[in-house]
């Protein structure tokens, strides 16, 4: 029995060292064969902080071909570069993976651009006064747009108002003659001027649509604000008439904004919260052209019998070596909290004779979940209210239970801002994504206790930490352009809860700092099915980077605004220098 375990043990020992030989032939052939293909990029002395489980910081990597080829220290890197490498010496600042916009209107950041920026505004005087300023410029019966006004925002209440929001005399009276349309922040109300409501035809006799509303003052007639669906009753571009090619021409300009915009700010990826058939074809030719630079994933937001007729030929999985996927699809159940136009359970505290609007019957979303089912798609429903989410975990789990085989379709709620306490633990039971907006919490936390109440605020309100113990995947994002594609100003807001007095909103829902980089990076590359091929720094993934001026892993958290995107790197490619 001894001579048989020595022998056996002889056996193992020859069979070890010889695979240990072969291993090593090996790992030198792959090393002359890297010697050999000098990397395109190597990014050297920094602080690599790679996001991967178990994977010790670095300082230097190297891709080649778009793909990262190795991770390592500075001195290992060197056999990665020859005469056409790139080189990029970062100085000791921090080098993660490329942040994912979880949740963006990726045109809307474009469009931005070229429209009234309103976000900063304090006051509607201050609003006025930039339309006016507007006006001196402006065409005759040129339609002036703007977004970004909040009226909880603002440093005083207008007079006259209804409901804290101004009527359209001052507005009106600055441009008697272009009409106006401002968007609120949230994207879910507009302000209209007398000339936009006048050309849409718009009365205090017109009645309100399914799903939204429009202020009235005391005698009647229209204030100009327009909640929810309403705002589709004002005709915007009335009486303009651009030709085909002025209006392709604006669509690209828009992409390419977006773009640029999207890579200033660190953003490699961007998953885009509703586009049409057209946008994409769009977006496919620019691709094609190297005119998009961060990578897209899309989320239809087209009507059902469109769907039904177009899904198979829409579904893409990385166009373009990676950078356009469409496999999502779009709904808007409800309204947002600031208009009061989200949907709850029990009347809004601070307006006891409304619970919000119901914006898409559930119906409709019903049957949108059977062919997503069918085709493949990842449904993504905009749920803000606790009934609103409701309403959506009810119609998800319907459609798991009547398709048992589909085991793995990450379908996700978009914002899930406010929940009952009996709901949460749905989210992980299900499976079901939370796609969330950090910089959402501190930037409507001034008034939620006025609109929800402190009990419902602190049980259900933007609770990152109860969701994520569920079991559920939580992302980030921004929303823009309702925020600042910035993603350095949501992740502190999602590390700090802090908002602009120096309170901090329900501390104990605060997200750690490598969550709160996890749920901007392979949080939300998972959300999207995207896990194997970005969200961490990994040799065989997309060399998707961000270089940033400080550790925000490490500094002083009153630090971490003031970080800066140093470079931005898609496929290997730099595409933002500072």
């Amino acid at each position: 029995m001894t001579m048989n375990i020595r022998g056996v043990l002889a056996a193992s020992t020859f069979a070890l060292i010889t695979a240990g030989m072969a291993l090593t032939a090996r790992t030198t052939a792959d090393a002359q064969q890297t010697a050999a293909q000098p990397a395109d990029l190597v990014i050297t002395n920094g602080k690599v902080v790679t996001v991967e489980n178990g994977a010790p910081d670095a300082q230097a990597v190297a891709s080649r071909g778009g793909r990262i080829v190795a991770i390592g220290s500075a001195a290992e890197m060197k056999a990665h570069i020859g005469p056409a490498t790139e080189v990029i010496d970062v100085k000791g600042q921090l080098v993660i993976p490329g942040f994912i916009e979880g949740h963006g209107h990726f045109s809307g950041v474009g469009t931005a651009q070229l429209n009234l920026n309103l976000m900063n505004t304090t006051s509607w005087d201050q609003i006025v006064g930039m339309v006016a300023e507007k006006v001196k410029t402006a065409k005759p019966g040129e339609w002036i747009y703007g977004r970004g006004w909040h009226q909880e925002k603002w440093t005083a209440r207008p007079n006259p108002n209804v409901e804290g929001f101004p009527t359209h005399e001052s507005l009106s009276k600055v441009s008697p003659n272009n009409p106006v349309v401002l968007t609120h922040a949230s994207g879910h109300a507009s302000f209209a001027n007398a000339k936009a409501m006048e050309l849409s035809g718009v009365t205090g006799k017109s009645a309100n649509p399914s799903g939204g509303d429009f202020l009235k003052d005391a005698n009647g007639n229209p204030t100009g604000l327009f909640r929810e669906t309403a705002s589709r009753l004002i005709r915007t571009g009335a009486g303009e008439n651009p030709t085909p090619e002025d209006r392709r021409a604006r669509a690209r300009q828009i992409l390419e904004l977006a773009s640029k915009e999207s890579l200033s700010k660190g953003v490699t990826s961007f998953q885009d919260a509703g586009s049409s058939f057209a946008d994409v074809d769009l977006m496919k030719v620019m691709v094609d052209e190297g005119r998009i630079q961060n990578r897209l994933w899309i989320m239809l937001r087209v009507g059902n019998a469109a769907l039904a007729a177009n899904m198979a030929k829409y579904r893409m999985i990385d166009y373009g070596d990676g950078f356009l996927t469409v496999r999502g699809i779009k709904h808007s159940i409800d309204g947002a909290l600031g208009p009061r136009g989200a949907w709850l359970l029990e009347p809004y505290s601070d307006q006891p004779n409304t619970t919000g609007h119901n914006t898409t019957p559930v119906p409709t979303i019903q049957e949108t979940a059977k062919l997503a089912m069918q085709h493949g798609y990842q449904l993504c429903v905009h749920a803000i209210g606790d009934r609103a989410n409701r309403e959506t975990l009810d119609i998800f789990e319907a459609a798991f239970k009547a398709n048992p085989d589909k085991k793995d379709v990450r379908w996700r709620v978009e914002h899930a801002q406010h929940l009952h306490p009996t709901d949460i633990p749905r989210f992980g039971k299900l499976g079901i994504i939370a796609s969330m907006q950090g910089i959402h919490c501190t930037s409507d936390a001034p008034y939620v206790p006025a609109r929800l109440g402190d009990k419902r605020a602190e049980e259900g309100a933007y609770v990152w930490q109860k969701l994520m113990k569920s079991g559920a995947l939580v992302t980030n994002g921004t929303d823009a352009p309702v925020e600042d594609v910035d993603p350095i100003a949501s992740y502190y807001a999602t590390v700090s809860r802090k908002i602009k007095d120096g309170s901090v909103f329900y501390p104990e829902q605060r997200m750690n700092r490598m969550e709160a980089l996890r749920s901007y990076t392979i949080n939300t590359a998972r959300a999207a099915f995207e896990e194997e091929s970005k969200g961490t720094l990994e040799v065989g993934k997309y060399a998707d980077m961000v270089v940033l001026s400080k550790d925000i892993l490490t500094v002083a958290e009153e630090e971490i605004p003031t970080a800066q995107v140093m470079y931005t790197v898609v496929g290997g490619k730099v595409r933002y220098k500072r």
